[in-house]
């Protein structure tokens, strides 16, 4: 197994999943029912030994908390990163209210997710029926995240954060850089969703075509201007605290769904990256 089946076995499973259309039952509206979530994924391979993988454990990046791919899967080889990007459908949707998420970016956000894992545990079946043993990290039982610390917190001091973060994975990989928002900005934008696989499958890792950390974002302020209660600025970034309560909000709104957006659509690297 190369690469190459990789890619192409992974865009035809995408194309032709359930999970990658809003079904009748599950739409909020007729307006969505049948709707297409994702365009074809794109793929970034990392080795599990780069080096970046340990700078993450530096508290001025994620921390110490972070598990490097090793201590997922010791005999691992390869970390498989892939970006799912949203359709034009559930891009321009979201684009057309300027405050609260559209109807198709609610389902891109939670039916998104849904179609990430299965191409995950597609991806998973694909390698042990190949031999090879693998780790998705997003769904092991070892897996945490953690928005604002609560006081019955197992994870004391730590807040907005995971063992695992799929952005900066994708980033040691080669798949992009970060935007200003904190998103990723991949060659399809930063519009979609992520998702990762670690694998004692050895591939040969890409070679990252960027050096800086916000190499690819133009700080164009775009995102400042579009974000409903202004969570991001150029001078400090995103606010954490104020985008998650606002989430917050559209939690209680839409339940059981949720999601915002809107510094990810009707900007320049929403489906590319700005030049």
């Amino acid at each position: 197994m190369n690469r190459h089946d990789i890619i192409k076995a992974s865009a035809y499973f995408v194309e032709n999943s359930k999970d990658n259309y809003i079904t009748k039952h599950a739409a909020i509206s007729d307006k969505v029912a049948g709707m297409k979530i994702f365009e074809e994924p794109i793929f970034a391979f990392g080795s599990a030994d780069d080096e970046y993988f340990s700078l993450l454990k530096k508290p001025s990046v994620i921390g110490k908390h972070f598990l490097l791919p090793k201590e997922w899967l010791p005999q691992s080889e390869t970390v498989i990163s892939f970006f799912l990007p949203f359709s034009e459908a559930v891009r321009k949707g979201n684009a057309e209210d300027r405050v609260w998420p559209s109807e198709e970016w609610l389902h891109g956000r939670i039916e998104g997710q849904i179609m990430v894992n299965s191409l995950c545990l597609y991806l998973k079946s694909l390698l042990t029926s190949a031999g090879y043993d693998c780790i998705i990290p997003s769904l092991d039982e070892r897996f945490w995240s953690i928005t604002k610390p609560e006081s019955t917190s197992s994870h004391p001091g730590v807040s907005f954060s995971s063992n695992w973060s799929e952005r900066h994975a994708a980033f040691v990989c080669g798949l992009g850089t970060f935007g200003l928002s904190k998103g990723l900005i991949s060659k399809k934008g930063m519009s979609g969703r992520i998702g990762s696989i670690i694998t004692e499958l050895f591939l040969p890792p890409d070679n990252r075509e960027y050096t800086g950390i916000y190499e690819y974002c133009s700080m164009c302020g775009t995102c400042v201007k579009n974000c409903p209660v202004n969570a991001i600025s150029i001078e400090k970034g995103k606010n954490h605290n104020q985008c998650s309560d606002f989430l917050n909000k559209i939690s209680a709104r839409y339940k059981p769904r949720y999601g915002c957006g809107k510094c990810q659509v009707a900007v320049p690297c929403e489906s590319e990256i700005p030049y």
